[in-house]
């Protein structure tokens, strides 16, 4: 495996910090509401800026050492990691590994993740498309793409091409046959297919290894919308949460009915092209639409672009993209806990975000999240994100990498410079 790691090292102090960054014509200050210290915040533009821990108000120790034991292997395999504080990279390791090699070793002993052998982009082995795109710098994000579908659908309800997450969600598929004798399913609104409260059944028992699992059935289909919508219901709308990968296709359907364009259109207009994200990849459905679910590609330095936006409240240097009012309701802990049943503390979730902790409902950390280690984590009361990309997906999925980080670097920050 051949490592490349990149971290900042030069230092500055304080003042030396807000003289440097004032200097920068995409800068603005900032105030704590419990400091009076004042810190600087930049925009990205063709690239970010850089700065070190230290000037950023995080132990340098602390980041060197995570950093030490992330190269090491003990957090298990990772392509790229960013850790950002206002607007600049004070963190940043990149690891490369020779995904076709590695796809020549696999036996018929491993287990196969996915099982559509036909279409090579849901083959989850194939180094054409997983993890990077054509061997470009895109990588998959895999379930964050959920996220990302939100917001895009936060945009059609800001442009009141959506007039209420209230409303049907059935009023969009109109043109699809499917059992309606169930009344449960009139019922079903847009906010819940937001919040995995769909009440639609999805088999999950088995894994992603499992052909009998209904992603894979639904990868596997020519029709991944009406295969959604020909699942039964098993339970009241809005009641229960159950994870389902099929009604996040259904919202990007909702979203091409609702705009009139295909959500990788209306994406590059409404929000990637104001946020500077220029290249993309999305993977497209054999029925055309799409893939919502988890077919997004994006350089690691564009996912935290578009972090970013949420944790300035859907402001991109002056310019609103998305309204603060769905940000705030997208990353709020409207699911307080996603299994109620056990005796485990458990995540939250919003509108296809993963609320890690939350208070008096307010987000304290929140996550998109990617099948084998795609992790976008936001800590707005901190002004820190971090970006984690890998393709650990018979391991452990970035996990250990994501707890270092909320045990060790958040308790390693400083309460300077946060937006009050």
């Amino acid at each position: 495996m051949k490592i490349k790691a990149i971290v900042t090292t030069t230092l500055f102090g304080l003042s030396g910090l807000l003289s440097f960054a004032l200097a920068q014509n995409n800068t603005k200050l900032i105030e704590s509401t419990s400091t009076s210290v004042k810190a600087a915040i930049s925009w990205p533009e063709e690239k970010w800026q850089q700065s070190t821990p230290s000037a950023e108000g995080i132990d340098n120790e602390v980041i060197k050492t995570y950093l030490e034991r992330m190269r090491a292997g003990y957090f298990g395999p990772l392509d790229h990691f960013m850790l950002i504080r206002h607007g600049r990279v004070v963190a940043e390791a990149q690891f490369e590994h020779d995904y076709a090699a590695i796809y020549k070793t696999l036996g018929p002993d491993v287990i196969q993740v996915g099982v559509n052998n036909a279409d090579l982009q849901y083959n989850y082995d194939h180094p054409d498309f997983h993890p990077y795109y054509q061997q470009s710098e895109l990588h998959t994000l895999q379930s964050a793409t959920k996220s990302v579908t939100s917001a895009v659908l936060g945009i059609a309800v800001d442009n009141a091409l959506i007039d209420s997450i209230d409303t049907s969600a059935m009023h969009y598929f109109k043109d699809y046959i499917f059992d309606k004798s169930d009344i449960r399913r009139a019922k079903l609104t847009i906010e819940d297919l937001l919040t995995m409260r769909s009440g639609i059944n999805w088999q999950t028992e088995g894994g992603y290894d499992d052909p009998n699992h209904s992603t894979n059935a639904l990868e596997s289909s020519q029709e991944w919308i009406q295969y959604t919508l020909s699942r039964p219901m098993d339970a009241e709308p809005g009641t229960v949460f159950e994870y389902n990968d099929g009604v996040s296709v259904l919202l990007g359907k909702i979203i091409r009915e609702a705009t009139g364009k295909r959500i990788d259109d209306y994406a590059k207009e409404h929000l990637f092209t104001p946020i500077g994200i220029n290249d993309f990849h999305w993977k497209i459905t054999p029925d055309g639409e799409a893939d919502t679910e988890g077919g997004l590609y994006l350089s690691t330095h564009d996912f935290a672009r578009f972090g970013y936006l949420f944790l300035r409240d859907g402001q991109w240097n002056g310019m609103q993209v998305i309204s603060s009012d769905w940000v705030k309701r997208s990353v709020a802990p409207t699911v307080t806990d996603i299994a109620p049943d056990n005796d485990q503390i458990n995540d939250a979730y919003g509108y296809q975000w993963w609320v890690i902790k939350h208070q008096d409902g307010k987000p304290a950390i929140y996550e998109a999240k990617g099948f084998g280690g795609q992790r976008l984590v936001i800590v707005p009361h901190l002004d820190l994100l971090a970006v984690f990309n890998a393709w650990d997906i018979r391991g452990r999925h970035a996990t250990p990498a994501v707890n270092a980080f909320i045990d060790e670097i958040i308790p390693a920050t400083k309460t300077i410079g946060v937006m009050p």
